[in-house]
């Protein structure tokens, strides 16, 4: 069969490679077209476009970058009516991905949705058009079932792929040597908005924690002579590629918001989750968000388990007491790794992407008869 994959972003690029994989596995004739990154272009996908010309943070840099955004989505119609996939599957990326999956239905292809969109946090009215052009979602948090349910909308739940990814890894890493010195790891975003914003702020820890060795995870579409550009003579390492390797050595983790909270808890690792947007993106989004937490750790546990430092909380002050107590407080560091256990259980298990490409091949072969 014939697949047309689309991610707009480093975490979908993840999902997307993953899936990739065991899609290749139950479909030895598969052929498949993909916009992404580095990691479906290595699971052997043709990549059209990279998600790096693709991300654009916030209603303001939309607004700036929109000529560039209707460009690619005119160019995307096209080039998915030349290929004439068995199937189009989205990838979250919903501002970019739901004019396609319109587009798509009007155009009679099958339309598949893997990890929905955060419309429960904002614009939950895109659920109606989810319903009328997507014939098949997969979600990966175990509220979105019920959330979906509310509409008269049947979803399969999966469970998170990244259970996965990281259970991998770790089984090639238990020979990994241990670091002698307290390792914080940097987690300033993959975009370059959010790096702006979030980095400066974060390298200002690395002259209070002398004794500690401060890691950037670099983002890999961002490069090194633009961190470089906000080091200065901060004593701070960058690494590419080995942000699993970092988060499994680190002992606490200042990251922003996004799938990295999940997967810097799903690594046991302490953290603070800081967003600082620019005014006007945050005003605007004070205003439409619907949920009480920007984390995923907490929005999943339905509590306050990670601080979150938003806009003026994001400040040298509260970010060096946070990142102490992350560092020096045992009995905060065991409740943390207590909760990331439960966190565990919650998502439901392993092989999600296993099961997501098992059940996609399935609906698509009994839709077809």
């Amino acid at each position: 069969m014939k697949y047309y994959i689309l991610a707009g972003e480093a975490s979908g690029d993840l999902h997307g490679s993953n899936l990739i994989r065991e899609l290749k596995l139950r479909d030895a004739d598969a052929h498949i077209r993909c916009w992404g990154g580095d990691l479906m272009q290595a699971q052997g996908a043709q990549l059209v476009k990279h998600y790096r010309d693709l991300a654009f943070m916030g209603f303001v840099e939309v607004l700036l970058n929109i000529k560039t955004i209707l460009s690619n989505i005119k160019f995307c119609k096209r080039d998915i009516l030349q290929y004439q996939p068995d199937v189009l599957i989205l990838i979250d990326y919903p501002g970019f991905n739901l004019r396609i999956a319109e587009f798509a239905k009007q155009n009679k292809l099958v339309v598949y949705y893997y990890i929905s969109p955060q419309i429960w946090a904002w614009k939950q009215s895109r659920v109606y058009k989810i319903k009328e052009c997507v014939n098949r979602m997969f979600v990966i948090l175990p509220f979105e079932k019920e959330f979906y349910q509310k509409f008269n909308y049947e979803v399969d739940f999966v469970g998170h792929p990244l259970l996965d990814a990281i259970d991998n890894y770790q089984q090639d890493a238990k020979n990994q040597p241990k670091a002698t010195a307290k390792i914080v790891a940097l987690l300033p975003g993959s975009r370059k908005q959010e790096v702006r914003q979030s980095l400066p702020l974060m390298l200002s820890m690395c002259n209070k924690f002398p004794d500690v060795q401060f890691y950037i995870a670099a983002a890999p579409s961002l490069t090194e002579e633009f961190y470089s550009t906000f080091i200065g003579n901060n004593p701070v390492k960058i690494v590419y590629n080995e942000t699993y390797s970092l988060l499994q050595r680190a002992n606490a983790a200042l990251v922003t918001s996004g799938t990295a909270t999940l997967e810097t808890a799903l690594f046991e690792v302490p953290e603070v989750v800081c967003y600082k947007g620019s005014k006007i993106s945050y005003w605007i989004a004070r205003q439409l968000i619907k949920v009480k937490f920007i984390s995923l750790v907490n929005l999943i546990m339905d509590r306050l388990v990670v601080k979150e430092l938003i806009q003026a909380e994001f400040n040298e002050s509260q970010l060096e007491k946070e990142l102490h107590d992350l560092l020096y407080n045992e009995q905060r560091i065991l409740v943390l790794k207590k909760d990331f256990l439960e966190l565990k259980t919650k998502l439901g298990g392993s092989g999600a992407s296993a099961k997501t490409a098992e059940l996609m091949i399935k609906y698509l072969k009994r839709d077809a008869k």
